[in-house]
C-alpha cells in the first residue's frame, strides 16, 4: 500500500497492484474504460491517473447492474493471480486481477461525445476543447500532463541547486513598449487608468539584479494580444532567470545543465553538451534562418557572385540592385522529379517568390530551364560552387536579402519534413544577433528587445546614434529542432548605454522615462552587470511530446480565436461592471 495514493475511499490505485499482493484485500475508485461479457462474468477495466487494472465481476456481484462507460465505480475485492496464457505482458497490472466482493456506483456518466479509450478518430479540436475535461482523461492527454509536470519540477530542482531563489513578480504591470500588443485591465480605484498585463517579467527581473538577488527564476505566466497560431497562445508559460556578473556563457552552461537533466528525466535522452554555437550571419547564410533544424542537411549557398557574371538577367539583376541570389541542393540520392520541382515551385510562391529556377547536372551537363542560359563553363562554375555531383538538383531564388533566405528555409523544411527525424533532437545556440532590425514602415526596432546589450565595439555611443543597424547584441537563441524555445542577453546595467539605444529607437528623453523611469532610476543606484534568458515551457514540452501544437501540452489553451470553448470566455460584461470602471463599449466599425 502506498502511503502517497491511499486515502478513505481506496487502498491502491489501479496502476499499482503487482503479484506480490496477489491474497490481499484491496479497493481501487476509478473510471471504467471497457466491459467484456464472458458468459454472465464481466471483466471491467478500472482506469486512474496511475493505469488500469482487470477487475472480475460475478453474476452474484453485478446482478441488476450497468458498467456505463466513463462512469466512476469504488471496487473491493480480492487481488487474484491471472490465469496462464490470459497475463498481458504490455500492462504494468497485466499479471494480476481483482475478484470484486463489493461494489459502489459512486457516479455516472452521460452518452461521450467522443471514444476517450483511442486517439483515432477523434473530433475537431473544438469539441475536445469544449469538452476538455474528457479530452484531458485520455491517456495520451494525461502522458502529456504527466511529461510536463516532470520537465517543472526537473527545472526547479536543478535551479534550487545551482542556488536560484524562485521570485514571484506581478500581473498587474505598467504598459510598456516590448513589441507586441498588450492585454490591458482597467483600475477601478483610478478611473481612466490601465495595468497590462505582462509579455514578460523583463523589468522586473533587471530591478531584482539592482536589489542583490544575484540568480532569479520563476516559471511564470506571460501574456500577448496577438494572433493565435499552433506554437502560440495569448498566455503562455515561460522560465525566467537572471543572473548577476555573468558572461553569456555563464548563463548558457546554466541553461544546459537543465536542459541536459530535463531530457534526460523526461525521455531518457542524452544530449551532448556543450551545445554548438552558430552565429546568427552564419546561421542565414548556410541554412536560411536564424533558428535552423539541424537534423538534416540541405545547406544553402550563396551564387550571387557567380551570378553576376551572366548574360541571363532573371539573375544578374537582382545582384546589381544588391539583392541576394541564394541556392539549394537536391542530391541524386534524393530525387527531384518534374512534379516535385512543380511543387516546390508552388510553395516558394506562397514564401513570397516571383518563381523558382532548377538545374540538374546529367552527364556533365546541364538540363533544366536555366540550361539553355548557361554557356558550359558557367555550369561547371556552378557544379564546383554549389559541390553538385552527377544527378544533382539546383534550385535557385533571387530576391531582397531576407526574403530569399525566407523562401529557401521554407524549401529546405519541406524538405527535411519529409524525413523521419523521430525522437532525434538537436539543439544549439545561435549567437551575434544585430541588436536592431527594421520594421514594415522602416522604423527602427529592437531585434530582442530594448534592455539587450550592445557588443563592445570603439565608438559604441557614436554607432548607437549614427549607424545603429550595424551594432551588434550581446544576444543568443536556444533552437531545438527549428523551433526557437528560448532567448536571453547580457543586459544593459548603465543608465547612459541605456538611453542611448532608447535614443536609437526614437523614444525621446520624455518618452523613455515616462515608460522606463523606474528602471532608468535603478540603474543609477549600483545596478551590477547581468544577464539572463526565457524559455518557452509550452515549446519545450510539446518538442519533448512529438508535438508541434502547444495546445496539446496545454491543460486549457485557446482556440484560434482567442476563445476557452471550457467555459465560453470571453464573454460581455454586465452594464453594471463597465459603470464601475467608468467604461463604454463601442460597437466594431462594418467591415468596408
Amino acid at each position: 500500500m502506498s502511503a502517497m495514493t491511499a486515502t478513505a475511499m481506496r487502498t491502491h490505485t489501479c496502476g499499482e497492484l503487482r503479484g506480490e499482493q496477489v491474497g490481499r484485500e484491496t479497493t481501487l475508485c476509478g473510471w471504467i474504460e471497457s466491459v467484456r461479457d464472458h458468459g454472465g462474468v464481466a471483466f471491467v477495466d478500472l482506469r486512474d491517473r496511475y493505469g488500469k487494472t482487470q477487475v472480475v465481476i460475478t453474476p452474484q456481484i453485478g446482478a441488476g447492474r450497468v458498467f456505463g462507460s466513463q462512469s466512476v465505480w469504488q471496487v473491493k475485492g480480492t487481488v487474484r493471480e491471472r490465469l496462464e496464457g490470459t497475463r498481458n505482458a504490455a500492462l504494468q497490472t497485466g499479471e494480476i486481477e481483482v475478484e470484486a466482493t463489493h461494489l459502489v456506483e459512486l457516479n455516472g456518466s452521460a452518452p461521450l461525445p467522443f471514444d476517450l479509450s483511442s486517439d483515432e478518430n477523434l473530433p475537431d479540436e473544438e469539441i475536445r476543447l469544449q469538452h476538455r475535461y474528457l479530452d484531458l482523461r485520455r491517456p495520451e492527454m494525461q502522458k502529456r500532463l504527466a511529461l510536463r509536470h516532470r520537465v517543472l519540477q526537473t527545472i526547479r530542482s536543478v535551479l534550487d541547486r545551482l542556488g536560484f531563489w524562485e521570485i514571484e513578480t506581478p500581473y498587474l504591470y505598467k504598459s510598456t513598449p516590448e513589441g507586441a500588443r498588450e492585454f490591458l485591465v482597467p483600475c477601478r480605484a483610478q478611473p481612466g487608468t490601465f495595468y497590462a498585463l505582462p509579455q514578460s517579467p523583463q523589468v522586473f527581473k533587471q530591478i531584482l539584479q539592482v536589489a542583490g538577488t544575484d540568480r532569479y527564476m520563476q516559471i511564470v505566466r506571460c501574456f500577448r494580444d496577438e494572433d493565435v497560431r499552433a506554437d502560440r497562445q495569448p498566455e503562455f508559460t515561460q522560465l525566467d532567470l537572471e543572473m548577476s556578473f555573468v558572461s553569456e556563457g555563464d548563463v548558457q552552461a546554466v541553461v544546459e545543465e537543465l536542459l541536459a537533466e530535463a531530457f534526460r528525466a523526461a525521455r531518457g535522452i542524452e544530449i551532448r553538451l556543450p551545445l554548438p554555437r552558430l552565429a546568427y550571419r552564419e546561421a542565414m547564410d548556410r541554412y536560411g534562418s536564424d533558428k535552423p533544424d539541424l537534423r538534416y542537411g540541405y545547406e544553402l549557398f550563396d551564387a550571387g557572385p557567380w551570378a553576376s557574371g551572366l548574360a541571363f538577367r532573371v539573375l544578374a539583376d537582382p545582384v546589381a540592385k544588391g539583392h541576394r541570389v541564394l541556392g539549394l541542393k537536391i542530391p541524386a540520392k534524393r530525387g527531384a522529379s518534374r512534379k516535385q520541382i512543380d511543387d516546390w515551385t508552388a510553395l516558394a510562391r506562397t514564401a513570397g517568390a516571383g518563381g523558382l529556377l532548377w538545374v540538374r547536372r546529367a552527364n556533365a551537363l546541364a538540363e533544366g530551364p536555366l540550361a539553355k542560359h548557361l554557356h558550359p563553363s558557367q555550369a561547371e562554375a556552378l557544379w564546383k560552387l554549389a559541390a553538385a555531383a552527377e544527378g544533382d538538383t539546383l534550385l535557385l531564388a533571387a530576391g531582397p536579402e531576407g526574403g530569399v533566405h525566407h523562401i529557401l528555409d521554407v524549401l529546405r523544411r519541406n524538405l527535411g519534413a519529409s524525413e523521419a527525424h523521430a525522437d532525434t533532437f538537436q539543439c544549439l545556440w545561435v549567437t551575434d544577433f544585430p541588436l536592431f532590425a527594421r520594421d514594415a514602415e522602416g522604423s527602427i526596432v529592437s531585434a530582442h528587445h530594448p534592455f539587450t546589450a550592445p557588443k563592445d565595439a570603439p565608438e559604441l555611443k557614436r554607432s548607437l546614434t549614427g549607424d545603429p543597424m550595424g551594432v551588434q547584441a550581446r544576444a543568443y537563441d536556444l533552437v531545438i529542432n527549428g523551433s526557437e524555445v528560448g532567448g536571453g542577453s547580457i543586459r544593459i546595467h548603465e543608465p547612459d548605454t541605456q538611453k542611448a539605444v532608447f535614443a536609437a529607437l526614437g523614444l525621446t528623453e520624455e518618452r523613455a522615462r515616462a515608460k522606463f523611469g523606474f528602471l532608468l532610476d535603478a540603474l543609477r543606484f549600483g545596478a551590477p552587470p547581468h544577464g539572463g534568458i526565457a524559455l518557452g515551457i509550452d515549446r519545450l514540452v510539446a518538442l519533448l511530446a512529438g508535438t508541434e501544437n502547444i495546445r496539446e501540452v496545454m491543460a486549457f489553451p485557446k482556440t484560434a480565436r482567442g476563445g476557452c470553448p471550457t467555459t465560453g470566455a470571453p464573454t460581455p460584461a454586465e452594464p453594471s461592471q463597465l459603470d464601475a470602471l467608468h467604461i463604454r463599449t463601442v460597437p466594431p466599425s462594418a467591415p468596408p
